[in-house]
């Protein structure tokens, strides 16, 4: 099945009784409260006689630390206490895969922006003030800020004596983890091809941007442990990283989900989390941290800068020979996610395409740039910016049209990975290409009107720079492949607890899970797939907390997957409890009973005809059923460390782009018209809500295109732009009319045959604009973000 939209979604019924359920667009709970300003985040929680929390971070980006002195800070009335790594009560490190992060620096600080001391005090501006009379003594050192420096013979290395279990294969200390991809022969292929096309191509260091910075509040308990709330994307893994740097087990430190203001991968890692604990309990009171803006892009990790090498080779009729390319990936001064970044770049780097002979490396340094880890869409979307930009160059070289050319040689289900894994579930890679290029084209010309240009619809809008002089349309194409949930053998897996019970006379099903809601519509979506399985119109969607078992992160566009899965697994198991009392109850009363399909629908038990034998109030009366069970996904397995071969990855996901960009040549100003999207969605479980994250995806990706950075001095290795007056991002002006085409081709390996949605278009729209603006420049434009200098040459 698919839809067309420019807005709200028809909804698309399952025939149930129950309205609600999966299929149906259904608004947020929270929509209404977020948009009016009334909604709770993390940083608006509150506890009587708290006190505040407040870093201390470093100003160089590399330096051993020789001294600090707190006695300035420790004097100033108001404050309570004052930290270094010195008063840490048990582990200094952590980090979700391997624990390389001090929670404060001790020795040295590897990245401009790190934590060094601590303040509590009974007023947001006392901490702020006290931490600002701490005195750090240091003696800098050589920085370390891209592949030449931290992989030459005699490079200053950013960690010693590793003990990860990267480091045995890495060929360089500061090189966190490689990956080859081998397959076919590319040498002996390239001899066929009739053009080949090289390209170097440079991604920028992207910021996740969320609008609700990290926050959080810490109360110590009675019991010696702490109660958090907080905002974050995976509850089990700061708790897990959390415990160990308390020196607490994991039951005394209890956490709950505070108000998520956005995430995009920069919640993954811990933040504020362990610091305000660890000031809780040595004051004895709540504390509060609330990171300002500043603050923030230090507080978090950000996507991976990129350079990118590729090599592509086709014969005169448009199929590809072979493709060779080498990926360097910036991780900064902690792991991270790196490891994985980089097994998602590497093993999707030849994109949605059949490419039989390939030669692949990928690589991620440590660099004293700031740590990089999880961003929507996770080392696929630097790598689709580079080959894409590379089809072009091809189907031009060819004189092929460029939607055809990547038709020609699209995959398909069945297609053989360059790691040697069949794509099992639909690839409907042409298809959607088709799709956005048999749209209409928006309007020529459309600022212009009887009462003269309207500039608002113009390059430079509001700032009328220009009438339409120089003004030159473009039209770019970009299709992409992302992979969904985790990989390479992670042990990925969700938990549901799932109640029904009668409550004032109602059957009423309570879902309880782990899962984050960061605004990817989980709040929806788990109600649905109750009402679906349970056929009980009131839902109750319980706090997210630790005292169910772990949802796993809220990424890798696998919740709806993974924790959906949960809940309809654990559904069908509270089903059949309650059919089993209904048998015992009623089943002498109805032979239908015994014999029929039994379904819960619309409060009641019917047969698979339709006939109601007995309704939940009666068959539950007092008694209540309660579910708690894990789901897995199939098993995937590592990429081998020579070859990158392996059945690393569970699914794919593909969406295709067109751009239509007016471009001011003279200046250099870029107005995007049109930014449309095809996407495979496998199962529109909330339609409203796949719309939403495709837009938000798409307009991440425009962001990426043609203004966001975190610009890094090479010099220093400092932030230069740690705000969002000087980091760009697209507002509503800056935002196109972006149509969307969805296809509904189930997985049939996924419950209800769904398809992660969330990440697959940031990774096309980047390179789609870069297309438009090329073709409307005629400028080759290898680096992301495009900036009006690169356009005019100035």
């Amino acid at each position: 099945m698919a839809g067309t939209t420019t807005g709200i979604p028809a909804n698309v019924t399952q025939g149930s009784q129950t309205k609600g359920g999966v299929g149906e667009s259904m608004l947020r709970p929270d929509g209404t409260l977020k948009v009016t300003g009334e909604f709770a985040y993390s940083s608006d929680m509150w506890h009587e006689e708290m006190l505040w929390g407040q870093a201390l971070r470093s100003t160089v980006a590399h330096a051993e630390i020789v001294s600090i002195d707190t006695s300035e800070a420790l004097a100033l009335s108001g404050v309570y206490a004052v930290l270094t790594a010195d008063d840490l009560p048990a582990a200094k490190n952590y980090g979700m895969e391997y624990q390389d992060t001090p929670v404060l620096a001790y020795g040295k600080v590897r990245h401009h922006g790190e934590p060094i001391a601590l303040v509590a005090a009974d007023h947001p501006e006392t901490a702020r003030r006290a931490a600002a009379k701490i005195k750090i003594e240091y003696r800098e050192l050589p920085v370390i800020t891209d592949e030449a420096s931290a992989t030459a013979p005699d490079a200053v290395l950013v960690h010693e004596n590793r003990g990860d279990h990267h480091a045995g294969h890495a060929p360089h200390p500061n090189i966190v983890h490689r990956q080859p991809i081998i397959r076919g022969d590319a040498a002996e292929a390239a001899k066929r091809a009739d053009v080949i096309v090289k390209g170097e191509y440079t991604f920028g260091m992207q910021d996740q941007a969320f609008l609700g910075p990290e926050s959080g509040l810490a109360v110590p308990a009675e019991d010696g442990g702490v109660d958090l709330y907080v905002a974050t994307q995976w509850l089990h893994s700061d708790l897990k990283q959390i415990a160990p740097c308390l020196g607490l087990p994991e039951e005394k430190v209890r956490m709950t989900m505070a108000g998520v203001g956005g995430a995009f991968g920069g919640r993954e890692d811990i933040s504020m989390q362990i610091l305000a604990s660890v000031l809780a309990l040595r004051t004895g009171k709540p504390v509060k941290m609330v990171y300002n803006r500043y603050e923030s892009f230090f507080g978090h990790v950000h996507r991976h800068p990129a350079k990118l090498y590729y090599e592509h080779g086709a014969t005169k009729d448009g199929k590809i020979t072979h493709m060779k390319c080498k990926i360097v990936l910036d991780g900064g001064a902690y792991m991270s996610s790196t490891p994985s970044v980089v097994g998602n770049a590497s093993s999707l780097s030849v994109g949605p395409y059949v490419i039989d002979d390939v030669d692949i490396e990928a690589i991620g340094l440590y660099t004293n740039n700031p740590p990089c880890g999880a961003m929507r869409g996770f080392g696929a979307v630097q790598a689709c910016f580079a080959y894409e930009a590379q089809m072009d160059k091809l189907a031009a070289k060819l004189g092929m049209d460029p939607v055809e050319f990547r038709q020609k040689n699209a995959m398909e289900q069945g297609t053989i990975m360059p790691t040697g894994q069949p794509v099992d579930s639909p690839a409907p890679v042409a298809e959607l290409l088709r799709r956005v290029k048999a749209r209409p084209m928006p309007p020529e010309r459309q600022w212009e009107s009887s009462e003269g240009a309207d500039v608002r619809a113009l390059p430079g809008g509001l700032s009328n720079t220009t009438h339409g002089e120089g003004v030159v349309r473009g039209v770019g194409y970009a299709v992409g492949i992302k992979n969904v949930g985790f990989s390479e053998g992670f042990d990925d897996y969700s938990t549901a607890k799932i109640r029904i019970e009668v409550i004032n006379g109602e059957a009423v099903a309570t879902v309880h899970t782990a899962a984050a809601e960061v605004g990817q519509g989980g709040v929806t979506i788990h109600a649905q797939i109750a009402r679906t399985e349970l056929g009980v119109q009131q839902v109750t969607i319980a706090p997210a907390d630790t005292q169910v078992g772990s949802a796993g992160s809220t990424s890798a566009g696998r919740q709806t997957y993974m924790t959906g899965g949960a809940i309809k697994n654990s559904c069908e198991i509270v089903r059949e409890k309650v059919l089993e009392i209904g048998r015992r109850k009623f089943g002498s009363y109805h032979p239908a009973w015994a014999s029929a399909e039994l379904l819960l629908e619309g409060g009641k038990v019917v047969t698979d005809g339709g006939e109601a034998l007995a309704s939940l109030v009666d068959v539950l009366e007092d008694e209540a059923v309660e579910v708690e069970e894990e789901f897995r996904h199939r098993p995937t397995e590592a990429f081998d460390l020579r070859t990158g071969q392996g059945n690393g990855h569970v699914q794919y996901a593909f969406a295709a782009h067109r751009a239509v960009v007016e471009v001011d040549t003279e200046l250099g100003l870029v107005k995007v018209i049109e930014l449309a999207c095809a996407q495979d969605v496998g199962k529109a479980v909330n339609p409203l809500s796949v719309i939403g994250q495709i837009q938000g995806g798409t307009t991440q990706g425009l962001g990426v295109a043609v203004m966001e950075e975190i610009i890094v001095d090479p010099k220093t290795a400092k932030v230069k732009n740690p705000s969002f007056t000087d980091y760009l991002l697209p507002t509503i002006l800056d935002t196109p009319t972006i149509p969307v085409d969805y296809l509904e081709l189930a997985d049939p390996h996924a419950p209800y045959g769904v398809r992660g949605i969330g990440e697959a278009p940031t990774l096309s729209s980047t390179p789609a604009v870069l297309a438009a603006i090329r073709a409307a420049t005629g400028l080759e434009l290898n680096k992301t973000p495009v900036r009006p200098e690169h356009l005019t040459g100035t």
